[in-house]
C-alpha cells in the first residue's frame, strides 16, 4: 500500500512527463468558412497567438496536428475527425521551441 507521500510523488512525476522541457502547449481551433481557418491560443485558452493559417483541405489540418504532437491518444484523433465533420473544433498541440516561435511571429 502506498502512503500519501508516495502517491504525491507518482502524480508529480506523471505531470512532468506530460509537458517535456522545450515543448509548448498550444490550443488550435479550426472553423470551416470557405476554407479551414485555424487560430492558436496559449494553454490558458485566453491569449491569442498572432499567426493564423487557412487551408483548403482537411488533410493539411490532420498533417499539422500530427506534426504538432496533437495525436497523443486515439480519442484526440476521434475528436478532430468529429470537429472536421461538424465544421469546427479544436485540439491541443505540443510544439517544439521552433514551431512555437513560428506562431509567435
Amino acid at each position: 500500500m502506498l502512503g500519501r507521500t508516495s502517491v504525491r510523488y507518482i502524480f508529480a512525476y506523471n505531470d512532468l512527463m506530460t509537458s517535456p522541457i522545450g515543448r509548448h502547449r498550444v490550443y488550435m481551433s479550426s472553423q470551416y468558412r470557405q476554407g479551414w481557418h485555424c487560430q492558436f491560443l496559449e494553454a490558458d485558452l485566453q491569449t491569442a497567438l498572432p499567426r493564423k493559417l487557412c487551408f483548403k483541405s482537411t488533410d493539411k489540418i490532420i498533417a499539422l496536428v500530427e506534426h504538432g504532437g496533437g495525436f497523443n491518444d486515439p480519442e484526440a484523433r476521434m475528436m478532430l475527425d468529429h470537429g472536421i465533420a461538424m465544421g469546427r473544433g479544436g485540439v491541443f498541440l505540443c510544439l517544439t521551441d521552433e514551431q512555437y516561435a513560428e506562431l509567435k511571429r
